[in-house]
This record gives C-alpha cells, sequence and structure tokens, in this order.
C-alpha cells in the first residue's frame, strides 16, 4: 500500500508538470522529425563548370549538366560568391585541370565524381592535377566541422551556465532584492550581462586557442576575427540564456529548453549540407545564432576572410544579442511591483 500510494503521487507530479511531459514526449519527436527530414533528401549534386572547352571536343563529351564558361576569372569569382563547387579547365586538352572549392571534403568528392562523369575511362587519376581555391588536400574532416562545433560548443555552455546562474539569482532571492531597489531593469540586465560576460570572454577565448593551436584545427585567417566571432556569439548564447531563464522555476526547467533552442540549430549550422536539407526547414537557419557564427567561423578558418568579408554575419549575432538584451528588459518588469 505505502509503495503505491508513492507511485500514485510521483504519477501525479509529472502529470501536473506539462513542460517535463512535453520534454517527455513532444521534444524526442520534434528531433526525430527534424532527424528525417535532414537525412532523407537525396545526394548533393555539385555544381560543376567546363572552362576553356573547344567546340569539336564539347561535341565529343557530355556537357549537358556541366555550366559553360569562356575563361577561368569567371568561374573562379563564381566559386567564391559560392554559386559554384569547381570547374574542369581544358586549357591543355591534353592533361585537364580540376578546381575546387576546397572548403567541404564531402563536397570536394562530389565535384570528382562528376568529373569523372565526362571521360570516358572512370579510372582517370586527377590527383595531381587538383587546386583547392580554399582548404587543401591534406584537410580532413575534423577541420570542416571544426568552425561548426567549435561554435556549437561554446552556445551551448554559455547558454546552460548563464541560464541557471541567473535562475539561481531569482531562486535564492537576490534578484528579488535588486528589483526593491532604486536600480532600474535596463541597467541590471546590462549589469548581469557584463558581469557573465567578462567571464565569457575567458572561456571564448581558451576553447579558440585551445581548438586551433592545440587541436591544430586548420586556421588560414586572424585568431583575432575568430575571436571576435566566438565572442559575439557567446554573448547571444548569454543574453538568450538569460532570457529564458525568466520563464523558467527551477534548473530541470531551463535544461528543458536545450531539445527546443539549442540542439536543433546543429542542423542549420553547416554540420550538414544546407542544400539537400527539406524545403519545409530551410527557413528555420535564417532565424538562428549558430548559423551565422558558423558561417563566419569557417569564412575564416577555412578560406582565410578579412573582418569586411564576415561583417553580415557578425552584425546578425549583435543584432539578435540587442534583441534578447530588450526582450529581458521586457520580461524582468513582471517581477517588479509597479
Amino acid at each position: 500500500m505505502r509503495i503505491s500510494g508513492f507511485v500514485l503521487r510521483i504519477i501525479q507530479q509529472l502529470m501536473r508538470d506539462k513542460r517535463t511531459l512535453a520534454l517527455m514526449f513532444l521534444a524526442p519527436i520534434l528531433i526525430m522529425t527534424m532527424l528525417s527530414l535532414v537525412f532523407d533528401t537525396n545526394d548533393y549534386e555539385a555544381k560543376v563548370a567546363v572552362v576553356h572547352i573547344s567546340e569539336p571536343l564539347q561535341s565529343k563529351l557530355d556537357v549537358s549538366e556541366f555550366k559553360v564558361y569562356a575563361n577561368k576569372e569567371k568561374a573562379l569569382a563564381d566559386i567564391k560568391n559560392g554559386s559554384l563547387d569547381g570547374y574542369v579547365s581544358f586549357k591543355n586538352p591534353a592533361e585537364p585541370e580540376v578546381v575546387v572549392e576546397g572548403s567541404d571534403p564531402s563536397i570536394n568528392g562530389a565535384v570528382m565524381k562528376k568529373v569523372q562523369t565526362l571521360f570516358p575511362s572512370p579510372s582517370t587519376d586527377f590527383s595531381d592535377r587538383i587546386e583547392y581555391v580554399y582548404g587543401s588536400k591534406e584537410m580532413g574532416m575534423f577541420d570542416s566541422f571544426g568552425p561548426v562545433l567549435l561554435g556549437f560548443f561554446v552556445f551551448f555552455f554559455v547558454f546552460l551556465v548563464s541560464g541557471v546562474s541567473f535562475l539561481r539569482e531569482r531562486t535564492t532571492g537576490t534578484l528579488e532584492r535588486l528589483l526593491v531597489s532604486p536600480i532600474k531593469i535596463w541597467e541590471m540586465v546590462m549589469s548581469y550581462v557584463i558581469g557573465f560576460g567578462f567571464v565569457t570572454l575567458l572561456q571564448a577565448s581558451l576553447i579558440s586557442w585551445y581548438s586551433i593551436y592545440v587541436l591544430d584545427m586548420m586556421m588560414k585567417g586572424s585568431f583575432f576575427y575568430v575571436l571576435i566571432i566566438i565572442v559575439s556569439l557567446s554573448f547571444t548564447a548569454l543574453t538568450l540564456g538569460i532570457l529564458l531563464s525568466a520563464f523558467a522555476k527551477n534548473e530541470l526547467q531551463m535544461m528543458q529548453f536545450i531539445p527546443i533552442v539549442v540542439i536543433p540549430q546543429i542542423f542549420f549550422s553547416g554540420l550538414f549540407n544546407l542544400e539537400t536539407i527539406s524545403e519545409w526547414l530551410s527557413w528555420v537557419g535564417p532565424i538562428t545564432p549558430l548559423y551565422y557564427a558558423a558561417d563566419a567561423l569557417r569564412d575564416v578558418m577555412i578560406r582565410g576572410f578579412a573582418f569586411e568579408d564576415i561583417l553580415f554575419p557578425f552584425s546578425m549575432l549583435i543584432g539578435f544579442s540587442l534583441l534578447f538584451i530588450l526582450l529581458n528588459v521586457a520580461a524582468l518588469k513582471k517581477y517588479r511591483k509597479i
């Protein structure tokens, strides 16, 4: 009887906690649905062009699925702006050369697979005639995915620590005492952001330094630019964590935001090819901070871009932070008696 009484009490508690029930039943369904839409797609179709191909040679080869360029300058420009993955140059028809974008090994493989369809002999060896616009032949999967993972883990831990820490400020009564003081809400929010931000800056610097200089992650650009991106992403995670903690009553409820807010972002950060993701989900990426941070990190670390080239994603991260700060001010007003 005593056991049955305890069992009944636990079941009743769970049934009253709607957020826990949603975490147990709806969150796994949401994530599995996303995984299905991400992986249940066709193989990536590489965008490849042919350059300097003569009319007689063009009539012999099947180039119907290839773009045709008169000069390699235009093809190279399209590779840099993302509309082309690679091209084959027939300037010397006896020894054609292959140029690939190079930042993603899986796309490089798709380019080479498509290039092979041009030639009668599928065993034609181009290994000595491949030129990489970005990256290199020695580039591995960790170098390609490293910038994305770096951004994700920084975002995840800053979000979690800031959210739980601010929640503790509420549950211990510290926030309540501050709210009855003369301090304005926006001043209090900025104080928390700056205070947590100092520790966040140290964390971002350490993680970035360790990943690049100890784990030997590929680094073509400036470490300072990487640090700027990581810090701006950290502040976005920090302000989002503080914002969502205002809607949690305990640490468990704060953890419940992770499957809904944090994990889905990994699907749209570049870890998977976004061009193969279902159109049902294509709109999600541009409204997530990690989408812009991962893109900027890959631009700097793999492609060696300068700061002016990453100004747009950097501005988006700053915009997210400012938006979350404003929402924090609005959310905290409910704790102050007017």
